[in-house]
């Protein structure tokens, strides 16, 4: 199996392909990729990218699992995903606790409605799709912008998931900070109450204020001090683990963004130096 990840991450893009050595430039220590986007890579773009996973920690974080669609589980993808995922020896697979299709694919990331129905449903994919893979499903908390039939809290929603499905969690500490403001809620509070032994890693990024109540999680900024301040409560609250900068649009030179990177890794030590 690929190496287990720790430390600072960082996305990997096409863009920067050619940056990435036999080493990773530092701070890096892994990196992650959407496999919808490598599955079917051949050529030169794919032997780089095996020499790399040969090389380096890799996570992979889907776009199109739809976990919480109505309808049936896409076997095909998950097949090629399972080959893609043994292929590359990479351990960790992540998505997103939302859905993305329907009849057909609606190319955005849906919120699942907060109810006991709703988690039954999602125990009972979760459950299929880890057996398949044989591996733990990641599920990340996403952000959204409506709860459609909403009878439980998000927390509770979340956590009802993760326990009963016995899966783990990708802590999105950017997306606490968005739902929070979009929807009047203690974003501290809502880190608290999750559970430390589900986080296997954490995501940070940048959005786009719109209004003083309506943040819009773009992945396309830097990150601002108030959420670099909660990944620091976040690892207060549950110990370090390993955290990755998504930053999708507006992309900045690689030296930007490694200085971002840099400051996970600041954090990390920070945080392992105040329990020493």
């Amino acid at each position: 199996m690929n190496r287990p990840i720790s430390g600072a991450g960082l996305g990997l893009r096409r863009d920067f392909l050619a940056d990435i050595g036999d080493t990773l430039p530092a701070p890096v220590s892994f990196l992650e990729v959407a496999p919808e986007n490598w599955m079917k890579l051949g050529g030169g773009y794919g032997r780089r990218f095996r020499a790399l996973t040969e090389r380096h920690p890799f996570v992979c974080h889907g776009l199109s699992l739809s976990i919480g669609s109505p309808a049936a589980l896409d076997w095909d993808f998950l097949k090629a995903l399972k080959t893609f995922l043994d292929e590359h020896r990479i351990r960790l697979y992540s998505e997103h606790l939302s859905y993305c299709s329907g009849n057909a694919h609606l190319f955005d990331l849906m919120p699942i409605p907060f109810t006991e129905q709703a988690v039954t449903h999602l125990v009972t994919r979760i459950r299929q799709v880890q057996d398949f893979l044989e591996r733990p499903l990641v599920l990340e908390n996403v952000s959204y912008y409506g709860a459609p039939g909403q009878e439980m809290s998000e927390i509770a929603f979340i956590n009802a998931v993760l326990e009963e499905a016995d899966c783990q969690l990708l802590l999105d500490v950017n997306n606490i900070y968005v739902n929070a403001t979009n929807h009047g809620y203690d974003a501290e509070a809502f880190l608290k109450a999750l559970p430390s032994r589900r986080i296997a890693y954490g995501h940070i990024a940048g959005h786009h204020q719109e209004a003083a109540d309506l943040i819009v999680d773009t992945h396309g900024a830097d990150v601002i001090d108030p959420v670099w301040a909660l990944l620091a409560k976040a690892y207060q609250y549950h110990g370090v683990f390993p955290t990755l900068l998504e930053r999708d649009f507006n992309l900045p030179p690689l030296s930007g963004l490694l200085g971002e990177v840099g400051t996970i890794a600041t954090l990390q030590t920070q945080a392992r130096m105040e329990v020493a």
